[in-house]
């Protein structure tokens, strides 16, 4: 174990908040059950934000603020900046209309978001809680946010208006993200979202056969995107997750399009992959309009950004690393370094240290309505996210 971690674990007050988490164990389940209840489509958080200001508040962090981008901001401790970062999205990927009623399925309770990311805002609550209620007090502010736009068409647009501001600057950074007491997520993997649309004059199948037509383009670019060479190290991919286009069955469209999503580890394996992508899309416009009809109007191809999150890393040697990594040692599990898609990403591209971690329990099913969790080691996990936190804001070194 870390001495930064070994230390925290030791004070008094870090043992009295470990025993408040498990002693408010039903109460954090509770909040978890309640807030995934609450609609929160991407972009339509508000509701969510404020159950969860009202939370913060009755749990004694009543200064609670919204920012321009909807983010819930809350702070304690002395000293300037932000400190030490302890975020949590509000949003999920499913529509407002969508039946959130949990579900008690032996130990498991099932709701849409159930995991992803009622636990992680339960889990800020109670690490919230459990600070004020014993009084402990870092060296260095901890910063609470509830972020909103963290799924996908959200692009991570809270922690990117976070970071616009150039005065914030945290010390470090840590995302509560979904269920889990392992994994060390220090990887950002980055990702770029686009459709492209191709279009013409269209026509009758029969009479006008012979125009451009935009679903072969389609057709032939979906193909060249499988076909991609791309590198296993670093892992890369690239989808086509959605086709679209066309009016009727007998109809030439004047419009189809296809959406890729690109992902890599590595920045610069983004950026290739980025430009091969849009390069196969060009030879698909022109293989198509190299077969139409002389005389006819040649295909356009518009290229529509999505989304972009960038990638990147905090180096495994980092001490923030290092303190997750005895953390999760520290309540008796092995821990898993990984990379995905969180808040984080934007700290760690802005040079922040940034890492996510779950908030206990067991989870399944993400972004599917039988989505699942099992609270298993519940207190465990958000007692590893509290030594995280005390030894990013130096508690015991003062």
């Amino acid at each position: 174990m870390s001495h930064a971690v070994a230390t925290v674990a030791a004070l008094p007050e870090v043992q009295a908040a470990r025993a408040w988490l498990e002693r408010f164990d039903a109460d954090t389940l509770a909040w978890q059950r309640s807030l995934a209840a609450v609609p929160s489509p991407t972009g339509g958080e508000r509701q969510r934000a404020d159950a969860v200001a009202g939370k913060l508040a009755e749990l004694g962090v009543g200064n609670a603020r919204r920012d321009e981008a909807g983010n819930v901001i809350a702070r304690w401790g002395d000293g300037e900046g932000a400190g030490v970062v302890i975020a949590a999205h509000l949003d999920t990927v499913f529509p407002e209309e969508t039946d959130l009623t949990v579900r008690q399925h032996g130990t498991r309770l099932v709701a849409p978001g159930i995991s992803d990311n009622a636990r992680g805002l339960a889990g800020l609550l109670a690490i919230a809680g459990a600070c004020r209620q014993v009084g402990i007090r870092p060296p260095s502010p901890i910063t609470l946010v509830a972020t909103t736009g963290e799924e996908g068409v959200g692009d991570l647009a809270g922690a990117k208006h976070l970071f616009a501001d150039a005065a914030f600057r945290p010390v470090a950074f840590i995302a509560l993200d979904g269920a889990g007491i392992e994994r060390v997520v220090h990887r950002a993997l980055g990702s770029r979202r686009l459709r492209a649309v191709f279009r013409g004059p269209g026509g009758h199948s029969w009479a006008a056969f012979g125009v451009a037509n935009p679903t072969h383009a389609v057709g032939v670019a979906a193909a060249a995107i499988g076909e991609l060479a791309l590198p296993a190290t670093p892992r890369t991919t690239a989808s086509v997750v959605r086709i679209g286009g066309g009016s009727s069955l007998n109809t030439i469209p004047q419009e189809a399009w296809l959406e890729l999503d690109l992902r890599s580890e590595s920045e610069s394996a983004l950026d290739t992959l980025y430009g091969d992508a849009t390069e196969a899309l060009a030879r698909a416009l022109d293989a198509a309009n190299r077969r139409r009809s002389a005389g006819t109007a040649p295909l356009t191809l518009q290229i529509v950004p999505l989304g972009y999150r960038p990638s990147g890393v905090t180096d495994p040697e980092h001490a923030l690393v290092r303190a997750a990594v005895a953390a999760t040692q520290c309540v008796g599990r092995t821990p898993d370094l990984a990379a995905a898609s969180t808040d984080a990403n934007i700290a760690i591209s802005r040079g922040v240290p940034g890492i996510a971690l779950g908030a206990g329990g067991r989870g399944g099913n993400t972004h599917l309505v039988s989505e699942w969790y099992e609270n298993v080691d519940g207190p465990a996990g958000l007692f590893r996210a509290l030594l995280v936190v005390g030894a990013a804001a130096g508690l015991g070194t003062s």
